[in-house]
């Protein structure tokens, strides 16, 4: 049961990574992080779940938090669900608590979403599909899905070109065209009642995601991953219009800071009125925190 008070928050943001534990394990291996930070122009440090929860607490905002499972495709043990999960439940005004299944691991992986959900309280699953190397539509992946519809929580895609593996020889084997969003238009399509984010513009499919969102009613696009000012112009004039109960705020945080995508965000052409469905509303209604 969530205790966030939704009427003080400043606002949601949809997504942030947890690239440390308490013991100093890191969420992927040196190169790949090293890479990402160049990629992004930023020293990023390495948060755990209580370096995140300060950082938000202070904003006046609330975050949801995970890791990425990658092991079975770099061998780079993650940073545990469960101990993310329970670092959150000490920040129950502040994080939302998101975990993170390779679709590699099967049976093992639909067992332990049920798990995550029913014992530690995870509200949702972060997918990221070019690290993980899978097809989002492959029909090995629909037990974990139906798995997830079933609890009734959100499944969360990573689309669009990726910053983990940029500027490597190969982009360390990571490919991007398992991050295509119409792979995921086929799981919107055939899991009707299971809430799907598209996370990030999408480039280069930006016009992908923003025809998902607007024909699948379980659909929403979240803005995490770039910096609003490089964001394409058909996506703001849909966040705008088509898609202004649809698109959720996301930082991507550490990697963008969301005092950083706040700024910019600032001198973006948003409507008055649709600002504040950006910032908390949508994510209000996609993460059903109002029936939690």
């Amino acid at each position: 049961m969530t205790t966030l008070n939704l009427d003080a928050l400043v606002a949601i943001d949809v997504h942030t990574h947890v690239h440390a534990d308490d013991h100093g394990h890191l969420t992927m291996d040196d190169e790949l992080l090293e890479a990402a930070a160049r990629y992004f122009k930023e020293d990023a440090p390495q948060p755990t779940v209580a370096d995140i929860a300060e950082h938000y607490r202070a904003l006046k905002m609330a975050a949801v938090v995970f890791t990425v499972d990658t092991e079975l495709a770099t061998g780079h043990r993650p940073v545990s669900n469960e101990e993310i999960a329970e670092a959150a439940a000490q920040y129950p005004d502040t994080l939302i608590p998101f975990a993170s299944i390779d679709p590699a691991r099967g049976l093992s992986g639909v067992r332990a979403a049920r798990r995550l959900v029913e014992q530690h309280g995870v509200r949702g699953f972060k997918f990221h599909p070019s690290i993980q190397a899978f097809e989002p539509n492959d029909r090995k992946v629909y037990p974990l899905y139906e798995e997830i519809q079933s609890l009734g929580v959100p499944a969360l895609f990573h689309t669009g070109q990726t910053g983990i593996g940029a500027g490597l020889p190969g982009g360390r084997g990571i490919k991007l065209r398992y991050s295509d969003p119409m792979l995921v238009d086929d799981v919107a399509a055939d899991f009707p009642d299971l809430t799907i984010i598209l996370a990030h513009p999408s480039v280069p499919w930006a016009d992908s995601s923003i025809s998902i969102a607007t024909h699948k009613a379980n659909v929403y696009v979240d803005l995490s991953g770039w910096s609003p000012k490089y964001f394409p112009p058909q996506l703001v004039r849909a966040a705008n219009t088509l898609l202004r109960h649809k698109v959720l705020f996301g930082s991507d945080f550490p990697l963008i800071t969301p005092e950083r995508w706040l700024r910019d965000f600032e001198n973006l052409e948003i409507r008055e009125g649709v600002r504040p469905l950006i910032m908390k509303e949508n994510a209000i209604r996609a993460l059903g925190l109002r029936d939690a």
